[in-house]
């Protein structure tokens, strides 16, 4: 690999006066940086990114880390942070894995926002003891190089709980996500202390794992806990997946039961798909585009020595067809 080294030894200059004239420095005149931009193409000169960030301690690259790609949740999110860095002069690379970690020690980035349980709050604790800019999105962590940009998880499942409970439900199930989740364990305390505080419901919890798949299977649970009985349920998926996975379980083995009369079903993501549900889905809506953008100008600010205050995503429901009062 040609290094300026070799672009040096070949114009006759030092290889500061290289540095210099690659860098685009005043420092060296135009007739001698001409000279030497046209020794690099000619020596097919590649510049090297890592010595360079060593140097500048900048790479324009943020690093978004998250847990897994599957599903339709994350395009929303990923479009509104990349709109902000490119506006800023930012690129945007995203993460998943273990091995992924290692870009911020190394320096790899210029700083992170994170979605991404596989990160443990120390670890992240011990990078803002180094110096490096992080914006959290699925914790709480008090730190001056850490914000939060955090969405109103309880407000969101208590709206859900609340609007199935005032449709007259009094046996409600939910539908969590993974164990490890910090969105999913904000929402089911606020469904457990919203069933808690009214008289005569029954809150029965059955763990998911944000896939149709546990959609699916939570459905089964359902109908087999009222095998013998009619059904009168109502269900709080914690997102948007699981309930389509619910909905198509009972479309295929239970279409005699039907959704927003024997059972009704909320979601959480307002994803796409949950217009086109019959009937449409109720759900919990939030701006994903928003979320991802104002992470990125909080990243931003803290990069750039700015003051920054934690912020929230606000929620509402979107309601569904009607749903007939049961007992």
């Amino acid at each position: 690999m040609v290094s300026i080294k070799d672009i040096a030894k070949q114009a006759g200059v030092s290889i500061s006066t290289v540095s210099y004239a690659l860098n685009g420095s005043p420092k060296v005149t135009d007739e001698t940086t001409a000279r030497i931009l046209a020794i690099a193409k000619e020596l097919d000169y590649v510049p090297n990114a890592a010595a360079r960030s060593l140097k500048t301690r900048e790479t324009k690259i943020i690093g978004v880390f998250l847990t897994d790609f599957s599903g339709a949740f994350y395009g929303d999110l990923l479009q509104g942070t990349k709109e902000i860095l490119t506006q800023k002069g930012y690129d945007l690379i995203v993460c998943s894995g273990k091995q992924s970690h290692r870009m911020l020690p190394e320096r790899m980035i210029d700083g992170a926002i994170i979605l991404d349980e596989t990160f443990g709050s120390e670890e992240l604790m011990s990078y803002a003891d180094r110096g490096h800019k992080l914006v959290v999105l699925d914790r709480e962590l008090l730190h001056p190089n850490i914000n939060q940009v955090l969405l109103d998880n309880k407000a969101g499942a208590r709206l859900a709980a609340e609007y199935l409970i005032e449709q007259g439900h009094r046996t409600l199930y939910a539908v969590t996500g993974p164990s490890g989740s910090y969105d999913s364990k904000q929402r089911l305390q606020a469904v457990t202390q919203a069933a808690e505080r009214t008289a005569g419901v029954k809150l029965t919890v059955i763990e998911g794992d944000f896939n149709k798949s546990a959609g699916e299977r939570a459905a089964a649970r359902i109908m087999a806990d009222s095998s013998g009985g009619s059904v009168s349920a109502a269900v709080f998926c914690f997102n948007d997946e699981m309930a389509i996975g619910m909905f198509n379980y009972l479309a295929a083995n239970h279409p005699d039961i039907r959704i927003g009369e024997h059972i009704h079903i909320v979601g959480f993501d307002n994803m796409e798909l949950a217009s086109y549900t019959q009937p449409r889905l109720s759900t919990i809506d939030y701006s994903k585009r928003k979320w991802g953008a104002l992470a990125a100008e909080q990243l931003i600010k803290l990069i750039s020595g700015d003051a920054v205050e934690h912020e929230r995503i606000y929620v509402t429901l979107i309601k569904g067809n009607s749903v007939r009062a049961v007992k």
